[in-house]
């Protein structure tokens, strides 16, 4: 019985053949909100030490982005809602940047006393009412968390994943160079460079796995992962 691994092997090949002599292919890559949600856990929440819970909810053309913050006796989770302007993943940058929709909402805060509790108020209705703009930017920006614009806010992940070996090579190998946020789902848009990823999978084993499988389709139907299902609301 055919392997999972010349399975895909398999229709590697058939795509690389399909491909008619084109290095590159632009294709579509679905990506769930839970494992987008798990990227910012690892990648952005695991290294910000003032970060507790960074996840988004997921809409047509725009999330509302959750962050629960704890810094100098301040504990607060603030919403926001988020256009995605630009998603660019590739070898040499991995750049997210965001318009910012909404205002700043406080979903919760505690504090260590009043006076701050005061402060954070006053510094709020300041920012919102009077001068018209949201401090959420500043705020992020402040602690390093992203930089600020022409009004848009720039996540750089390079900071977190340029040291990342496995990740590098696999951005070598496809390049995102745009995305759009469905219901619960992030759709990025790249290019798959064949060549490189018919390299990486090309070892002697798999080669010799290719002859042996006859059901191509029928195979790889019946060795297909399930996308990761919905926490339930």
């Amino acid at each position: 019985m055919p392997t999972l691994l010349s399975s895909i092997s398999r229709r590697i090949r058939q795509v690389y053949h399909k491909a008619e002599g084109f290095i590159e292919e632009e294709r579509e890559f679905p990506v769930s909100q839970v494992f987008l949600n798990a990227t910012f856990q690892r990648f952005v929440t695991d290294n910000v030490d003032l970060l507790k819970d960074l996840h988004a909810d997921l809409h047509d053309d725009w999330l509302r982005l959750y962050a629960t913050i704890d810094v100098k006796g301040l504990h607060t989770t603030l919403s926001v809602d988020l256009k995605l302007i630009q998603m660019e993943l590739n070898k040499d940058m991995q750049l997210i940047v965001f318009e910012q929709i909404s205002q700043t909402q406080v979903i919760e805060a505690s504090f260590k006393n009043v006076w701050m509790k005061m402060g954070f108020n006053m510094a709020l209705f300041f920012y919102q009412k009077v001068l018209n703009k949201d401090p959420l930017g500043m705020l992020l920006e402040r602690f390093n968390v992203l930089t600020v614009k022409d009004e848009l806010l720039h996540l750089d992940l390079n900071r977190w994943l340029g040291n990342k070996k496995s990740i590098m090579d696999t951005l070598a190998k496809v390049h995102i160079n745009h995305a759009v946020l469905r219901e619960a789902e992030l759709v990025v848009t790249g290019n798959v460079n064949l060549t490189a990823l018919f390299r990486k999978l090309s070892s002697e084993e798999m080669l010799e796995q290719w002859d042996e499988d006859e059901d191509s389709d029928e195979l790889f139907e019946e060795s297909k992962v399930s996308p990761i299902q919905q926490k339930a609301e």
